[in-house]
């Protein structure tokens, strides 16, 4: 078996509130929900398309809240999927070209940036 990426670590603020986030307004669909000790849980979330997790955490102290940049969440139509986030009510910048597709931002309510990106 190959080496894959299975799992990436988000920092939020407040695990219960960002979970209703990335599920409700983003469509992602729980893997896990498990508490850890304390107040702490590991949250697990996937894609609606599949891909590697993403974890919820709030226990990295090099890893503040919001401090995720980049992460690229690929769509087939980046027209259809925008307006459906708009719609649930994010944020989100109008769609730019630009090699290697057309792509818009967003950001969690911690400030953790994301690209949905169409590839060309």
């Amino acid at each position: 078996m190959a080496d894959q990426i299975a799992i990436i670590s988000i920092p939020v603020s407040f695990q219960g509130g960002a979970k209703n986030f990335y599920v409700q307004k983003l469509g992602f669909k729980v893997v896990r929900d498990d508490p850890m000790g304390g107040d702490r849980r590991w949250v697990e979330l996937r894609p609606r398309g599949g891909g590697p997790s993403i974890t919820l955490v709030t226990w990295f102290d090099k890893m503040p809240a919001g401090s995720q940049q980049g992460l690229v969440l690929t769509v087939d139509d980046i027209d259809a999927r925008r307006a459906e986030i708009a719609a649930a009510g994010v944020a989100i910048s109008e769609v730019q070209g630009e090699p290697p597709g057309r792509f818009a931002t967003l950001s969690d309510p911690d400030g953790n940036g994301w690209v949905l990106q169409q590839a060309t």
